[in-house]
């Protein structure tokens, strides 16, 4: 690799940034006498005039300017990763917001692996509301629904969304009903935020829907399953973030008839997120997955 000196590329590129020899020499605490040295030095290494005289500052010669756009890129991009090198090194925590569906069935139950397997790392939890957007100042990692399709962004897609109607056992004994005789226009329905879900399912079926369409509403949806799993009634619920429930036998899955199935939950980084934080995305996503292979 034919490289010149790195000192005379620094002051090239400042000198080339600032049009001014005198304030190149102040940013990088030289005098003018050394940055005018080290673009002389530059110039007879390279064989071609990068700068010339304007005024009482410099400007680029056409060679200078095509030089100049390649220096500063990759003097930044040496830049940017150092201070990653330098934060990953000196990273001790990453903060996670993560909305609290996936929190209390995913993510709280299985951090002890994470912690056992990253002793190095603390995680800080915090709450994420479901309309939340990613900023990479206050959070290392988002969980969410929806992706993020902003500019510097990964998303990474860790269950979908399609809402499928389910029951207890609990309720679906106490009432006397088989799965195959359930008849939803009667069922005690129960709603996460509005009726709306339910009346979209109603709409893809060939059930009458109920007039009007009642039962208790929940802003919460750990409520909702709470209540579903109690013996409440029948909810429309994400059924791959559901899926211990129903492997337990908790929830029974009474159609495969669906909503909501272009949509998502998904963790969402910085596209230059820092190691520790690459390992914590690494981790989860594999843990979200690790049992999905038999659904």
């Amino acid at each position: 690799m034919q490289l010149p000196p790195l000192n005379a590329l620094r002051a090239f590129e400042a000198t080339a940034r600032l049009m001014s020899l005198s304030k190149a020499g102040d940013e990088l605490h030289v005098t003018h006498a050394a940055i005018s040295h080290q673009l002389k030095h530059l110039e007879a290494w390279l064989g071609r005039k990068l700068l010339q005289k304007s005024g009482r500052g410099v400007a680029l010669t056409p060679a200078g300017s095509e030089y100049y756009l390649a220096v500063s890129g990759s003097l930044a991009a040496i830049a940017h990763a150092t201070g990653n090198m330098r934060r990953d090194h000196n990273m001790r925590s990453i903060t996670v917001g993560c909305i609290p569906s996936i929190a209390s069935r995913w993510l709280v139950p299985a951090l002890p692996s994470f912690r056992e397997s990253n002793p190095d790392l603390d995680v800080r939890i915090v709450y994420a509301k479901a309309e939340e957007r990613f900023d990479h100042e206050s959070l290392d990692v988002l969980i969410t629904m929806g992706e993020d399709l902003s500019g510097g962004r990964e998303s990474r897609l860790l269950f979908s969304r399609r809402n499928q109607p389910v029951a207890s056992v609990h309720y679906l004994s106490k009432r006397n009903w088989t799965v195959d005789s359930v008849s939803f226009a009667a069922a005690d329905l129960l709603h996460d935020e509005s009726v709306d879900g339910w009346k979209e399912w109603f709409r893809k079926t060939d059930v009458k829907a109920p007039e009007p369409v009642r039962g208790p509403i929940f802003q919460d949806f750990n409520m909702l399953a709470t209540a579903v799993i109690a013996g409440h009634g029948v909810a429309l619920c994400p059924v791959e973030v559901f899926r211990r429930e129903i492997d337990r036998g908790d929830l029974v899955v009474l159609s495969d008839i669906s909503t909501a199935e272009t949509q998502g939950y998904y963790l969402i980084t910085s596209s230059w997120a820092k190691k520790p934080v690459r390992r914590f995305t690494e981790w989860f996503t594999k843990e979200c997955r690790s049992d999905a292979a038999d659904h």
